[in-house]
């Protein structure tokens, strides 16, 4: 399936008042996958820095787990994924958003509780998303504690670390100063995404013979190239401005405190080589939760790909959410 803007839903929020006392207007894009809502269980699926509403089909940049019979079947459940505000995925250049830095991880939230309210969903059966759609899913749980029944944070944990802040700060710098924000600031993240190891096994020091760089730059600039021509410099500022405040605890609670009170089952996913949401981090929140909760539980994909193997280690992720999707 080939995305349009057809195929987008919207609500409109015509007053939203972020955390910070700011107020927006708001127009929140979504796209439903599956069994209609009301007619089955829900699932909500938080997209990625650079992803969208468009999680399965075609084009869906989570097919190999969610479609008709995949591991999150569209037979079995109603499928709901929403746009982030300003994420530019419907190509309306009104729908950006100039003053990113009135926005946090907890606002994104917060709309989409609205969202949530004015469809009627009552109950989520699960929210799973990967990096910053994984925070998200985290401050959903402690805004709305009793709310869903499956938390399944991937490559993600329940803050940005001061090593997330540090290089959300130098994306920033990035796309603020660079001639070429959006392919610098998508080059300096991809080498964050993946590992030493992931890059040697991919090029080991090859050469493109035709422009005769080295073939993990030529791979670099292809990817700068490709999201400078699909993405909005205001949308990427968004995205990082997001993934830069994941904090349930918003600085005014211990994170145990609030934890101990989601009652949803929690499934931990860390990736053992990631390098921005960092698997130690993953484990000590798995431990801190086990001293005050028994329904969590925490799994770790192994592979050399760092934090990109959330969307190459398929195999992996299926059977982990398998026993979770039966």
């Amino acid at each position: 399936m080939t995305l349009t803007v057809a195929n987008l839903k919207y609500i409109n929020i015509p007053i939203f008042k972020t955390l910070n006392g700011k107020k927006h207007s708001l127009k929140l894009s979504y796209q439903c996958f599956g069994k209609s809502i009301h007619e089955a269980p829900v699932v909500l699926i938080n997209h990625a820095l650079t992803g969208n509403s468009n999680v399965a089909g075609s084009e869906g940049w989570w097919r190999p787990i969610v479609g008709t019979g995949k591991v999150i079947n569209t037979e079995t459940y109603s499928i709901l994924a929403f746009n982030i505000p300003g994420n530019g995925q419907d190509k309306n250049l009104s729908n950006l958003i100039d003053n990113y830095r009135d926005f946090t991880a907890g606002d994104i939230a917060q709309v989409f509780i609205l969202a949530l309210k004015y469809l009627e969903v009552t109950k989520l059966f699960a929210v799973i998303g990967g990096s910053v759609g994984g925070g998200i899913a985290w401050e959903l749980a402690a805004l709305k504690p009793n709310f869903i029944e499956h938390l399944i944070p991937i490559a993600c944990d329940w803050k940005s670390t001061d090593w997330m802040i540090a290089n959300c700060h130098i994306q920033d710098r990035i796309l603020n100063n660079s001639t070429k924000p959006l392919e610098d600031a998508r080059m300096h993240a991809m080498s964050l995404y993946r590992t030493p190891e992931s890059l040697k096994h991919k090029f080991d020091r090859t050469r493109q013979i035709e422009d005769e760089i080295f073939s993990v730059e030529s791979w670099l600039n292809y990817h700068g190239k490709v999201l400078s021509e699909r993405f909005q410099l205001e949308a990427y500022k968004m995205m990082n401005q997001v993934l830069k405040t994941i904090d349930i605890t918003k600085g005014k609670q211990s994170f145990i405190n609030i934890a101990s009170k989601i009652k949803s089952t929690i499934h931990i996913i860390t990736i053992n080589s990631d390098l921005f949401f960092k698997p130690e981090e993953n484990w000590q929140t798995y431990l801190d939760l086990k001293s005050t909760k028994e329904n969590v539980a925490i799994s770790e994909i192994k592979s050399i790909h760092g934090h990109d193997a959330f969307l190459i280690e398929f195999e992996q992720l299926e059977s982990i959410l398998k026993a979770i999707f039966k």
